[in-house]
């Protein structure tokens, strides 16, 4: 077998359990995974499609796997992924994250969650799986994900995933749904710091921040130390401006103590134009452990936004993820950590010309290109 970037893949897996009982084994778990991997890379979204993959490069990826019976059908990487431990299988994935992944001071991990809606299953009364995500905004990476069976369960995931990372130095965003105290607790502990956005589900909170700031806006901050920022983007016939306003907590605060190392409030007033027509302005508002720095926590929250377009839209326009029929056991779960680190590997291939679509497109053309986008390992 040839050395290669695709050889590679498997040391981080090497230590990955396979499910399957030895008289079934015709073809190794390392062949199945990298296989896998490469053609979720080069445009495969499905079992069949990674299996028409594998007969159409079989002379490529004899040069680099054992393949001791040829390519598996669709039916063995639908059944390995069903088996396959979701929780081991990313403790294999993320041994090679901490490689890679730049633990600098200030870095930016966004949670987030997104539901797979295809993949509910009626006849057996199963819900789409959700999968809440933390993600590496500087590095497009994957840091975890945890599945549950809806988004209402969120509030349970988040503090399983902060298990999963070492956020310290980070500051960690998270939308109005993890705006929790044991979350920030939690975070905090772990040597970071957090912008959490505050919407009606804390309501008393959503509240307090609302009233305080509104009061300090009619004072015009009479006495209060505030900081601003504010910023403009255009592109594509969308005009979008953003005002970012930030406080320190007060002294008479309620529940100040009850939320671990608050010292901001913060209000983001957002307008769109698009097509001369104009959006706006909204307000939303934010609790952080972070100093009240107007530019700083407008940067960590319009980061956090970013995950939409740099993770949630990619995996749906690019990967079809929202399409795909997938749903017995653990195989979309498994799937979806496959894509999750096709996006990553595709993301850091900066060296590829075009957009995440076109470089699965020409990873699938040329081979050369994709060995590029292995190198990573």
């Amino acid at each position: 077998m040839a050395t290669s970037h695709a050889v590679a893949i498997t040391a981080h897996f090497q230590d990955l359990e396979d499910p399957r009982i030895d008289r079934t084994k015709r073809h190794t778990l390392s062949d199945i995974i990298t296989l896998a991997l490469c053609a979720v890379l080069c445009g495969a979204d499905s079992w069949v499609e990674v299996e028409k993959f594998g007969l159409a490069k079989l002379a490529w990826l004899r040069q680099r796997l054992d393949l001791p019976n040829g390519i598996p059908s669709h039916d063995t990487f639908g059944r390995v992924f069903r088996l396959i431990d979701p929780h081991k299988f990313q403790d294999c994935f993320l041994t090679w994250v901490r490689s890679v992944c730049d633990t600098s001071a200030g870095r930016l991990i966004p949670i987030d969650g997104k539901t797979l809606r295809r993949s509910a299953d009626k006849a057996i009364n199963k819900s789409p799986l959700h999968l809440v995500s933390a993600w590496a905004a500087a590095n497009h990476l994957l840091l975890g994900q945890v599945a549950v069976g809806d988004k209402s369960n969120e509030i349970t995931a988040i503090p399983q995933l902060l298990d999963l990372l070492d956020v310290q130095g980070a500051i960690v965003s998270i939308d109005a749904m993890g705006c929790q105290k044991e979350i920030a607790k939690k975070i905090v502990a772990g040597g970071g710091d957090y912008v959490l956005a505050v919407k009606g589900n804390q309501e008393t909170l959503y509240n307090d921040i609302m009233a305080y700031v509104g009061e300090c806006l009619d004072k015009d901050f009479a006495g209060v130390k505030v900081s601003r920022h504010g910023s403009k983007e255009q592109g594509h016939g969308r005009v979008e401006e953003r005002q970012v306003l930030a406080v320190p907590v007060p002294e008479g605060f309620r529940n100040r103590a009850s939320w671990a190392g608050l010292k901001s409030l913060c209000m983001v007033t957002r307008t769109r134009s698009v097509g001369g027509v104009v959006e706006g302005p909204e307000a939303f508002y934010y609790i952080s452990s972070l100093k009240p720095t107007a530019k700083r926590l407008g940067a960590a929250i319009r980061g956090h936004w970013g995950i939409e377009n740099n993770l949630h839209w990619q995996l749906d326009v690019s990967f079809r993820e929202d399409e795909s029929r997938v749903r017995k056991d653990h195989a979309p779960e498994n799937l979806g950590l496959l894509r999750r680190l096709a996006l990553s590997l595709l993301k850091r291939a900066k060296g590829i010309k075009g957009g995440i679509h076109a470089k699965r497109l020409q990873a699938g053309w040329d081979e050369t290109v994709l060995e590029d986008i292995l190198a990573v390992f």
